[in-house]
C-alpha cells in the first residue's frame, strides 16, 4: 500500500564551460539524457501504509520500477512483503500497479492517476476477521484475492504536496466500503549536503463502516516526521510515525487496528484470545529506519 516507506528522489547535473580553440582539444560530448526508466529498492524496519503496520512490526524488502515520459505520463510497479494478519489471509506479497499524468508548471506540479493494489494468493472472504460481527452493510462477503483500486489527484509547490485518494472498489475487499478516501499532506525539504527533512499528516475515512461492541471506528489520522541522508546515492532514513487509530487489543473493545500475526484468527478487529496468536496495535507509535536506492 503505497507507500508509508522513506524515499528521496535526488538528481544531479554536472557541467563545466569549455573553450574550443585551435590549441585545445575538442569539447567533450554532452552527457546523455537521463533514462525514462528507473528502478528502486529499499529495506525498511517496519512497512507502514498510511501509518498502519503491514508487517507486524517486522522488516520489509521492497522494490519496483517507473517509466516516466517527457510528456508527463508515467507507469510503474512496486512490491513489498506483508503479513497476512494485516488483512491478507494466506498472502505474503503486495503488488502495486499505477499510472498517471504529472506535468509541471515552474514551481508547481499536478498529479492525476490510478493505482491498483493486488495481493496474490489471498482469500478476501477470510480477511473480514472472525471476531467482527456484521460490521459491513448486509454482512456481505467477498471472494477471490484481496485487492483495492483507487484514483488520485494532487498538486505540489516546491517541497510541499497535497494528494487525495478515493477507492473506486471495495476498500481492500471489505464489502460496502467503496468511496473510502485518504488525504495526504507531505513535505520534503532539502537541507543541503545530502540531508533532507520529511513531514507528513494523513486523514483516512472508511465508508460503510458500522461500529459495534467488538470493534471501534476505523477512521484515523496519522503523522510522520523524519530525516534522510544521501550517501553516494544510497538514502538512509529515520522517521517517527504515529496514529490515533484504535487498536487497544483489549477483549472488550480491541479496536479495528488490533492485528494478529495469523489469519483468520488474528484478523483486523479480532478479539485477543488464548489461541496461540500474537496481537499488536498496528497504529502504535514507532521509529522506522530505512535504506533506499534508485538506479
Amino acid at each position: 500500500m503505497r507507500k508509508s516507506v522513506l524515499t528521496l528522489a535526488i538528481t544531479a547535473a554536472l557541467g563545466a564551460p569549455t573553450f574550443a580553440t585551435a590549441q585545445t582539444a575538442p569539447a567533450a560530448a554532452p552527457a546523455p539524457a537521463p533514462s525514462p526508466l528507473t528502478g528502486n529498492m529499499s529495506l525498511i524496519t517496519d512497512y507502514r501504509f498510511r501509518g498502519i503496520s503491514q508487517t507486524f512490526g517486522k522488516p520489509a524488502l521492497q522494490g519496483g520500477f517507473d517509466y516516466a515520459h517527457s510528456s508527463g505520463f508515467y507507469v510503474g510497479n512496486w512490491n513489498s512483503n506483508i503479513n497476512e494478519g494485516a488483512g491478507f489471509p494466506k498472502g505474503n506479497l503486495e503488488m502495486d500497479f499505477y499510472g498517471g499524468y504529472k506535468p509541471t508548471f515552474g514551481d508547481f506540479g499536478l498529479d492525476i492517476g490510478t493505482i491498483y493494489y493486488y495481493y496474490p494468493g489471498t482469500d478476501a472472504n477470510a480477511a473480514r476477521g472472525t471476531a467482527i460481527t456484521n460490521p459491513r452493510p448486509g454482512g456481505a462477503t467477498k471472494t477471490g484475492s484481496v485487492s483495492n483500486h483507487e484514483i488520485y489527484v494532487g498538486g505540489s509547490w516546491k517541497w510541499l504536496s497535497l494528494k487525495y485518494y478515493q477507492a473506486i472498489s471495495d476498500y481492500f475487499s471489505q464489502p460496502g466500503t467503496k468511496n473510502s478516501n485518504y488525504w495526504d499532506l507531505s513535505a520534503n525539504y532539502d537541507l543541503g549536503s545530502g540531508w533532507g527533512l520529511l513531514g507528513h499528516v494523513g486523514k483516512f475515512k472508511l465508508k460503510g463502516w458500522s461500529t459495534g461492541t467488538d470493534a471501534t471506528n476505523a477512521d484515523y489520522t496519522d503523522w510522520k516526521l523524519g530525516v534522510t541522508k544521501d550517501i553516494s546515492g544510497w538514502v538512509l532514513g529515520a522517521s517517527y510515525i504515529t496514529t490515533n487509530g484504535k487498536g487497544s487489543c483489549t477483549v472488550g473493545n480491541p479496536g479495528y487496528y488490533c492485528f494478529g500475526n495469523d489469519q483468520p484468527n488474528g484478523g483486523p478487529g479480532a478479539v485477543p484470545a488464548s489461541n496461540g496468536v500474537s496481537f499488536k496495535n498496528a497504529g502504535k507509535s514507532t521509529i522506522v529506519f530505512s535504506v533506499a536506492k534508485t538506479f
